[in-house]
């Protein structure tokens, strides 16, 4: 019944089945619409490959096909009469080069891509440090101006046109850093510290997301990606930089209470680090890592019953009155 529904479903919507055929060429989390020169050097290695194997599995199957018909041929014979085995010979030559061919082309094609993600490695670089924990991403800039770190979470600025180099580490157990769109896979392992580059071309709004199994919550650990025009991004940057604004009413008061001892917002008591930096919270898409959109709805949700939401997060469910929840959200909501 399920699969007799869903067939019905696709054949009421106009164009499904292309859609659904293509939804992984295009979008924000798709390797196959690149958006960096990284990117662009492992979707080039993506279609060679896909060309050199496609083109060694046609001639497979035409040589099976040439086989079944040889052998019949071989049938119809006496049994008497001689067999020439030169036609086979010459196939398995022929084969042979053609595999050390193909094989030659994907090691050529790999140093190129090789070369390519390591290109930037001599350029100057702004440095951008991402930690993971289970399930979140601390996010800390070192601003060019300053020199100073300035930390965020859960979702990544880069500038334009510029080299960002990501320094990755892991607080907890091994997680994956993977935005498909700006940047290939690479592993985030505890107690060591792994480097990309990332140089984006394309504006515009990506989607990461933990490419390896870390947990309960390991799919409700996503990551927003931001390119913006270099201009627009240091305004985004100095904005960061900046402490939180003086909140009216209780909200920061019981914030600093109930939540300082986890959460820092910057300019207030509350400097806690077991939990994401919220100096400018309301500013991001999402909440939870990409759990929950950035709503006032969500919020309160978020902050009455974050077991509910999110089972097994370190976040525990804060005694708050109604009247004490409300104002916690209105002060985060004004985090921007």
């Amino acid at each position: 019944m399920a699969w007799s529904a869903m067939k019905r479903r696709i054949a009421l919507v106009p164009g499904a089945v292309p859609a659904a055929l293509t939804g992984a060429c295009a979008g924000i989390q798709s390797p196959l619409a690149p958006a960096s020169d990284q990117a662009f050097a492992l979707h080039d290695l993506l279609i060679l490959m896909t060309a050199v194997c496609g083109l060694i599995y046609l001639l497979v199957i035409a040589g099976l096909v040439w086989s079944v018909l040889r052998a019949r041929q071989h049938a119809k014979r006496a049994a008497a009469a001689p067999v020439d085995d030169s036609a086979l010979d010459r196939s398995l030559i022929a084969s042979a080069v053609i595999i050390v061919t193909g094989l030659t082309v994907l090691i050529f094609g790999s140093f190129l891509a090789d070369r390519a993600l390591l290109a930037a490695r001599a350029e100057k670089a702004m440095m951008v440090r991402v930690t993971g924990h289970q399930w979140w991403w601390r996010i800390e800039y070192r601003n060019p101006a300053t020199g100073r770190w300035v930390e965020t979470a859960n979702e990544l600025h880069l500038p334009l046109g510029r080299t960002t180099r990501v320094e990755l580490a892991s607080n907890d157990v091994i997680h994956s850093f993977w935005v498909p769109n700006v940047s290939g896979k690479i592993d985030m392992i505890p107690g060591r510290r792994n480097m990309l580059d990332l140089t984006p071309r394309r504006s515009g709004w990506f989607r990461g997301a933990c490419a390896e199994f870390c947990g309960a919550q390991h799919a409700h650990m996503a990551l927003d990606v931001r390119v913006d025009d270099p201009v627009a991004f240091d305004a985004w940057l100095a904005g960061q930089a900046e402490a939180a604004r003086k909140a009216q009413g209780p909200g920061e008061a019981l914030f600093g209470l109930h939540c300082g001892s986890c959460h820092a917002v910057r300019g207030t008591p509350a400097n806690g680090r077991a939990g994401p930096d919220l100096t400018h919270f309301a500013a991001r898409r999402s909440i939870a890592a990409g759990t929950l959109p950035m709503t006032r709805g969500a919020l309160q949700g978020w902050i009455a019953q974050p077991q509910a939401l999110k089972p097994g997060t370190a976040m525990p469910a804060v005694p708050l009155r109604p009247a004490e929840a409300d104002a916690v959200a209105s002060y985060l909501a004004a985090l921007r």
